[in-house]
């Protein structure tokens, strides 16, 4: 089943394996920006004086992503020395929440303040939660097929992006909709 899902929403879910042990909780979700895909999550342990855990646990082991919980089959699943992690920071992954976002003709959308994920076998950034420039800062849902540029500094669009907005997600499939068929990237 494929859906959307902010990625706020799955930072601090339990990571709980198939025989109901709780291991962990999710810290942050690391992409790879160039593919646009959930690689892994860092982890943290459970508790109130709990703090990082030295293991990540790669998208591949995940056996289910619920709205309450992060599944796993068993404890091996995750890596250990958060090796997954350490791979994407050499290829120039990292944090794009408060990053600017414009298209490639130049205008300034706004601000990044979430990441909106199509959840399904093989996770996907589908778009971004902005904050807007131009709109009072208000908050819209912003799909994306395909960035032209992902840095630290901003994030580049196609121009008619801006044109396919979502105040929610339950709006935000038709958004995507319009903008691979705009785009010509039906599929």
């Amino acid at each position: 089943m494929t859906g959307y899902v902010r990625a706020s929403e799955i930072a601090k879910l339990p990571v709980v394996t198939l025989g109901g042990e709780d291991i962990a909780q999710v810290k942050d979700i690391v992409f790879d920006a160039a593919r646009g895909s959930v690689q892994c999550f860092t982890l943290s342990g459970r508790g109130l004086l709990s703090g990082p855990l030295k293991r990540d646990l790669p998208w591949s082991e995940v056996h289910a992503l619920g709205p309450d919980a992060v599944m796993i089959r068993d404890e091996s699943a995750l890596a250990d020395d958060d090796r997954t992690t350490k791979g994407l920071t050499a290829a120039g992954g990292g944090n794009v929440l408060g990053t600017r976002i414009m298209t490639d003709g130049g205008t300034h959308l706004g601000k990044i303040v979430d990441v909106i994920l199509e959840t399904g076998r093989t996770p996907t950034v589908a778009g971004y939660e902005i904050e807007t420039a131009d709109r009072g800062h208000q908050r819209a849902l912003l799909p994306v097929v395909e960035p032209v540029a992902v840095s630290g500094e901003m994030v580049l669009v196609p121009d008619a992006t801006s044109e396919f907005t979502a105040a929610d997600l339950t709006g935000f499939p038709e958004a995507a909709r319009g903008l691979r068929a705009r785009l010509g990237k039906e599929g």
